[in-house]
């Protein structure tokens, strides 16, 4: 399956959301539903149980903090939740490195690809909406062009 067929898997009144606008949104979401496969896959050996269990928590906090957050009206609100989604993309890819050992690495890459590219688009969310400066180096987040691309089959366990 590829990114743009699973939009069209999406439930329409998800779809006919204002949030659905949302590039990063959509990523995040698509993010969680594919995570899911890997956590199944991750979960059957023992001693990954708990690193699974931490990805599937951390995949599916980057997409309902975005959600949460869009529903304020305060910038500054917003900018906290969009915060915690960022933490959370980037804890994902976290889990996702440690799992490299028991996901092939066309998966680890791709996944690690996605969460990277997610980053990128939330990073410069946040000082927009607090019209003020991020409280971080900034960063270039670049994935490896070669291997990552929407447009591709997305590898599963």
């Amino acid at each position: 399956m590829k990114y743009a067929e699973w939009q069209e898997t999406v439930f329409i009144e998800i779809r006919k959301d204002p949030i659905w606008k949302l590039e990063v949104y959509r990523l995040a979401l698509f993010a969680g539903d594919i995570g899911r496969h890997d956590v199944l896959f991750i979960s059957k050996q023992p001693l990954m149980y708990s690193v699974a269990d931490q990805l599937h928590r951390s995949l599916g906090s980057i997409s309902a903090n975005l959600t949460e957050g869009y529903s304020r009206s305060k910038g500054l609100d917003r900018a906290r939740f969009i915060e915690s989604s960022l933490g959370s993309a980037r804890e994902s890819r976290d889990w996702y490195y440690k799992s490299r050992h028991v996901l092939k690495e066309e998966v680890v890459v791709h996944r690690i690809g996605l969460t990277t590219h997610i980053i990128g688009m939330l990073t410069p969310m946040i000082p927009h909406q607090r019209k003020n400066a991020i409280r971080e180096e900034p960063a270039e987040y670049i994935t490896q062009s070669s291997t990552f691309s929407l447009d591709s089959e997305v590898p599963m366990p």
